[in-house]
């Protein structure tokens, strides 16, 4: 059975697929949930010193998940969500991985659709520039409009306390400027790159900080002789893989990319 690797997005650690780690496990897959570098202890860790969070770059992402991903003993499904999307796409391109599924993806470099909800969701960084050299989390508010806006708020408050750390603000402004810099940036990826691995896009139609007019344009980019498809799930919020029902969306997403396989 392949391997599979769950790439977790910004606001969050490796936790948020426990659930996903479980139920890929009992079907007997090996199932690793690599952290960013430093992202090794928990979430309270990590809250009481976001100094760990700051430091991290895209670069030193990238190579830390190569890294385990060698360790491996077949090219696996990836499987990556908002930020660990786009990570997915860098992945693939970089010719790793027999499948990628990116889940509510970050876009990667040339996307260019900004929807009014994803300004709204991002606004506690991008407000400031001064956030390009600190960690900012959320309130319980802007968490809920962000992540989990098709939740009860007791349910998104559960997950607040369980999976809300703060986010590395120089990245987040750093996708921002990608667009309007000479040369490639952090979350380049070779659109025309026919050697890559069959890639699906999974939306979820209510989220709010990466909505489906962003998965959309970045499936649109693909140019390449490769597999790239979107699929898109009513009534999901950008916590996808905590919300109700997310097994049948593990499912498809597990099937698909064995079907799809190199």
């Amino acid at each position: 059975m392949k391997p599979i690797v769950l790439v977790h997005g910004f606001w969050v650690t490796p936790r948020s697929w426990e659930n996903w780690k479980a139920h890929y496990e009992a079907k007997g897959h090996q199932v690793i949930a690599p952290g960013y570098p430093g992202f090794e202890v928990e979430v309270e860790a990590l809250n009481a010193n976001p100094d760990i969070i700051t430091a991290v770059t895209v670069p030193a992402i990238i190579e830390k998940l190569e890294a385990e991903i060698k360790a491996l003993p077949e090219a696996p499904i990836i499987i990556g969500h908002s930020a660990g999307g786009a990570f997915t796409q860098i992945l693939l391109d970089h010719g790793y991985g027999a499948a990628g599924v990116a889940m509510n993806s970050a876009p990667t470099e040339g996307v260019r659709v900004v929807p009014l909800s994803q300004v709204k969701s991002t606004f506690p960084v991008l407000k400031s520039p001064g956030n390009r050299h600190r960690s900012v989390g959320l309130t319980l508010d802007e968490w809920k409009y962000a992540f989990t806006n098709t939740f009860s708020d007791e349910e998104s408050k559960a997950l607040y306390e369980r999976y809300h750390i703060p986010a590395n603000g120089g990245i987040l402004w750093g996708s921002v400027l990608a667009n309007f810099q000479p040369g490639h940036q952090d979350t380049w990826v070779d659109y025309h790159n026919d050697n890559r691995a069959p890639l699906l896009f999974i939306s979820g139609s209510e989220d709010h900080i990466m909505p489906p007019s962003v998965q959309r344009s970045n499936v649109q980019h693909y140019k390449s002789n490769t597999i790239t498809e979107h699929v898109e799930y009513e009534g999901y919020a950008h916590l996808l893989p905590a919300q109700k029902g997310w097994e049948e969306i593990a499912d498809f997403a597990l099937d698909w990319a064995l079907r799809h396989a190199r």
